[in-house]
């Protein structure tokens, strides 16, 4: 280790230099973490806004797909009918999703931790058979 002009060249000189240039390594360990995150977070920021606009387009071509679809059938019955069908049809697709979700929902409602409970109760019996 070199010596610098104005610093004393014994074991305490030496501490303060290696406390300085730890302080430092810390220092810039910090800034590239602080800035490695930047990068991931702005990443992560236009991924998700691609996103949202890949769902927007998504949005409009299936949309775009259910008027082809009442155009279609328009062309065997009249429009107005042609279009009620399709709407019952996404209708009905409502009412089986929904009835699938509040099914799902029923069964993960009210999550009790029946392993915990029973091993409470095993433990208070323990304890009380062990008081007596």
């Amino acid at each position: 280790m070199r010596i610098r002009a104005g610093e004393s060249a014994g074991l305490g000189g030496a501490a303060k230099a290696v406390a300085d240039r730890a302080r430092s390594i810390v220092r810039l360990e910090l800034q590239l973490a602080a800035t490695e995150i930047k990068q991931k977070v702005v990443a992560l920021g236009v991924g998700i806004a691609l996103l949202v606009g890949a769902a927007l387009f998504a949005f409009f071509a299936f949309a775009f797909a259910l008027a082809t679809v009442a155009a279609a059938i328009a062309t065997v019955v009249s429009t107005w009918l042609a279009l009620l069908i399709v709407t019952g049809g996404l209708l009905a697709l409502v009412g089986v999703l929904a009835a699938f979700g509040i099914a799902a929902i029923r069964k993960g409602a009210l999550p009790v931790p029946e392993q915990a409970i029973a091993e409470a109760k095993l433990t208070a019996e323990a304890v009380k058979n062990g008081k007596q």
